[in-house]
């Protein structure tokens, strides 16, 4: 199985980039990629000229995962800017990469609600691409700077919401193989 992860944030520290290497143990694919949001900002213009090549090589990540996870930090209530931006240029894509899609949702945050609210728009974006979202233990990490140390998950409860989330990923992969 290959498992794409996707971290809306760029911070080469990132907590969000932590939490799906803690994603990807518990998944334990046979291949786990991380995609790169590293992209101009959409425009119009800049789409008349041809799509980006990072454009490309991102839609084509989506298209070849079996499953996909996102993690987003939470920014003014919302999703981030980068993973919003990321969202609109994969969807000028001919074709829809990630069509059926199975795909997991989750934030990691300084704050309290551990990113509800931006895991909450990023559902509502995500609703025009004809995605599988799995529904499963909600993993919002609040306190990450406590609960994330070297990618892995300090807590039990935390372990645990990811190992059960993960395991309703790969049995929804497993539904359409």
């Amino acid at each position: 199985m290959h498992l794409l992860g996707i971290s809306g944030s760029l911070r080469a520290a990132s907590f969000n980039s932590q939490l799906l290497q803690a994603a990807a143990r518990a998944y334990a694919p046979k291949i786990f990629a991380t995609a790169s949001l590293n992209l101009p900002l959409y425009s119009g213009d800049t789409e008349a000229e041809g799509l980006p090549k990072s454009v490309d090589i991102l839609a084509k990540q989506i298209a070849q995962a079996d499953a996909i996870a996102i993690a987003t930090p939470e920014y003014n209530k919302g999703m981030s800017g980068v993973l919003k931006n990321a969202l609109d240029w994969v969807s000028r894509v001919e074709g829809n990469p990630w069509a059926g899609k199975p795909v997991v949702l989750m934030s990691a945050t300084a704050g309290r609600t551990g990113g509800e609210m931006a895991v909450a728009s990023l559902r509502l974006c995500m609703a025009p691409f004809n995605v599988r979202i799995v529904p499963g233990p909600s993993v919002l990490v609040a306190g990450c700077h406590k609960e994330l140390v070297d990618g892995a998950l300090v807590s039990e409860s935390y372990q645990t919401a990811m190992q059960g989330l993960m395991d309703a990923l790969k049995a929804e992969v497993a539904k359409n193989k």
